[in-house]
């Protein structure tokens, strides 16, 4: 971090840069701290409700960085899944899932399949639903500034795919229209 700052000029010796690089590092170390991670040890025990119908998380906050310019894209993911046998997991793991995928260089289309993927094989879930509504720094800072357009991108899996009665269902629970 301290060859590319002095290679962009910046002086470190200047007041209240000298421990920049160290801080850069370490904020970048957290931001990639999802790189080769799995997510089946976040779920935890799951529960049984005796319910063979929808869940949906919505609203969920998240951040991550574009691998093409490592610039932060941030915004807000919606899960519906309908679980295997009406068993559920806690809905704070889906945040930490959320988070743990997230903090890696990503492409938002990449992250909202990667979500959809883990909750179908860690949960067995018979269905997946993922919408994902992002803000992408590199749109606004860069090339067209283009700022406020956000990108929306899903992902549906097992029955949410195949079956369309569920899957208008699981878009209605993410407050979607009909």
């Amino acid at each position: 971090m301290r060859e590319f700052l002095e290679a962009l000029g910046v002086d470190l010796k200047a007041r209240g840069m000298e421990q920049t690089p160290a801080r850069v590092a370490k904020m970048y170390a957290y931001l990639f701290s999802g790189m080769d991670r799995d997510t089946q040890d976040i779920w935890g025990e799951t529960f049984p409700t005796g319910s063979q119908g929808l869940v949906a998380v919505r609203h969920i906050p998240f951040y991550s960085m574009c691998e093409h310019h490592l610039v932060p894209f941030f915004g807000t993911v919606d899960i519906a899944y309908l679980p295997h046998e009406g068993r559920v997991a806690g809905f704070s793991k889906f945040t930490q899932l959320v988070e743990r995928l997230a903090h890696q260089p990503q492409l938002q289309e990449r992250l909202t399949a990667q979500i959809a993927h883990a909750v179908a094989r860690d949960l067995q879930a018979e269905g997946v639903l993922v919408r994902m509504e992002a803000l992408q720094l590199c749109m606004t800072m860069r090339g067209d500034m283009a700022p406020g357009t956000r990108t929306v991108t899903s992902e549906a899996l097992g029955a949410c795919r195949k079956e369309h009665e569920l899957y208008e269902q699981a878009w209605l629970a993410l407050g979607g229209e009909k």
